[in-house]
């Protein structure tokens, strides 16, 4: 019994080591303005292009 309760207290000895970096400079497509732009330009020629072919 005091061999299991060694090995239990030895397990606890060392405390949980969690590093969380929120910060984290990750490659978020999505956070870059350059692709919102290249988006909302392709979004208004496909509106155009969706227009004018309509008026044949």
């Amino acid at each position: 019994m005091f061999v299991f309760t060694s090995i239990q207290t030895f397990a606890q000895d060392k405390g949980l080591d969690i590093d969380v970096d929120i910060n984290k400079d990750d490659d978020n497509l999505f956070a870059r303005p350059w692709v919102w732009i290249v988006g909302a330009a392709v979004f208004i020629l496909l509106l155009v292009a969706l227009l004018r072919g309509g008026k044949k």
